[in-house]
């Protein structure tokens, strides 16, 4: 099992730890939500407790915990510009379905 950052993500990830002051790496997990069933959830980890799994990508910690992780192996999680709009790309290969406004999806 394992999520993968790009080189994009990292550089955004160290960036925003960095400035932010404190940090030692990314959390990514899953909620429920949207009306797809879930929706992914991104935060600073701070910390690592006993129920998360840890993975390194690109020199950055990646944490998730391990409810979420069956949704996210395999994940490969960039950062993009496009235009005025920049954010996080999810290309999660256990997507089976996706709602229109590509806030949710279902596995």
């Amino acid at each position: 099992m394992a999520i993968q950052l790009t080189a994009n993500a990292a550089k955004h990830i160290r960036a925003s730890i960095a400035k932010r002051g404190k940090g030692i790496g990314l959390r990514l997990g899953v909620k429920t939500s949207g009306c797809s069933g879930l929706a992914y959830k991104i935060e600073y980890a701070d910390e690592v407790s006993p129920e998360d799994e840890q993975f390194e990508s690109d020199g950055v910690l990646v944490v998730v915990d391990k409810k979420s992780l069956p949704y996210l192996d395999g994940t490969r999680l960039d950062y993009t510009r496009e235009g005025l709009s920049e954010g996080f790309k999810f290309e999660n290969p256990n997507i089976k379905n996706e709602c229109g406004c590509g806030e949710s999806f279902t596995v």
